[in-house]
């Protein structure tokens, strides 16, 4: 039963959706539970979540802050200054709004944030999404009371007593993809009976991904394959030309990912943490082709761990021109390895993990 209190609750994950979708998902199950809390959102200005985040209907406020540019460039000059302002107002709004609890899941803006929140001494908790962690997050760990984490073997980074394996939060409508198939091939005007390829380079889009998919548009014709292309909306321009072919439909942006999940036999996917935990929920056979220019290679990191336990199939980048068509076509050709690798990845997901994390929020709230 949902609750009267009224509390209020500051998040901040932006960026990418990676970042975005697991503060909305804990931010509407905290609703379900207390429909009268107050909830504010902080993002870094010009990034995505100053748009997704209102069109979820919460409240935003933008920082200045970027990441530091791995090359050296101007853009580095400023970054201390970047620092400084978003941590002076971060504290102000912290100051004005008076949160009772702070919830991170990670981007630039988290982490003045967070640090702000945790210096006024209100409690607060990352929720950690990779299997390893971002600089932002390992610094902030000494400060945050908890750390709901996706991956064992985390205490290598963070303190053991504030770590909490919950998953990572996911949409509630992948839960039951098996009910909507047909509904799903009728949707996207598919064939039943064909063989369904989907393919997803995160929110953005994949250069090397929509490269790969174009070059071997001919071979995956004579797999008797339909796609469903999600090119990102960088990408969409370029390659929607293709939408006009007869088994393949390119979109920017794929708003009904349930819909998605349930029409495809197979999945070509970047390895961002959450696409890597609702494809664990999906139980599809998948072919991770994970994003060689993240912060410590992190994608890898996500793939392997689902790749060791004979759960997914990897190809690096470098090894697409090489691999990539030897891999698919015996994936396609067996059927056997295509239900194990179903079979394997559904054993590695965790389903609770947004009320798991929102149970944490509670035990902080109740202190």
């Amino acid at each position: 039963m949902a609750k009267k209190e009224t509390y209020k609750i500051i998040l901040s994950g932006g960026g990418t959706g990676g970042h975005i979708y697991p503060a909305i998902a804990i931010a509407n199950e905290i609703k379900s539970r207390f429909p009268d809390a107050e909830f504010l959102f902080v993002g870094a200005k010009d990034r995505m979540e100053m748009e997704k985040v209102p069109q979820a209907e919460y409240d935003i406020k933008g920082l200045w802050i970027s990441g530091i540019q791995r090359k050296i460039t101007l853009k580095n000059l400023i970054f201390p200054f970047k620092v400084i302002s978003s941590l002076w107002k971060a504290r102000k709004i912290i100051k004005s709004f008076k949160p009772n609890i702070a919830i991170g899941t990670g981007g630039f803006a988290s982490g003045p944030l967070l640090y702000a929140a945790a210096s006024n001494k209100i409690p607060s908790l990352i929720q950690e999404q990779n299997s390893y962690p971002g600089i932002t997050n390992k610094l902030l760990a000494k400060k945050v009371n908890k750390i709901c984490v996706a991956y064992d073997g985390l205490e290598r980074f963070f303190p053991k007593d504030k770590l909490i394996k919950t998953g990572n939060p996911v949409r509630q409508d992948l839960l039951d993809i098996e009910t909507k198939t047909v509904e799903a091939k009728n949707h996207f005007n598919l064939k039943h009976g064909k063989y369904t390829l989907l393919v997803i380079g995160g929110s953005l889009g994949s250069r090397r991904i929509n490269e790969l998919i174009e070059k071997e548009l001919d071979f995956f014709d004579t797999q008797n394959v339909q796609i469903i292309w999600q090119c990102g909306k960088l990408y969409y321009q370029q390659y929607k030309i293709y939408g006009n072919t007869k088994n393949v439909q390119v979109y920017e942006f794929l708003n009904n990912m349930d819909f998605a999940y349930a029409a495809a036999d197979v999945v070509i996917s970047r390895a961002g943490a959450i696409s890597v935990s609702e494809l664990c929920i999906v139980g599809k056979p998948v072919i991770f082709i994970p994003s060689p220019n993240v912060a410590e290679d992190h994608q890898t990191k996500n793939a392997m761990a689902v790749v060791n336990n004979n759960a997914a199939l990897l190809i690096k980048e470098e090894d697409l021109d090489a691999d990539f068509e030897n891999k698919f076509s015996q994936l396609i050709a067996s059927a056997e390895k295509q239900k194990e690798l179903g079979d394997n990845i559904k054993k590695l997901a965790l389903v609770n993990a947004t009320k798991e994390i929102v149970d944490e929020v509670e035990k902080l709230l109740k202190k």
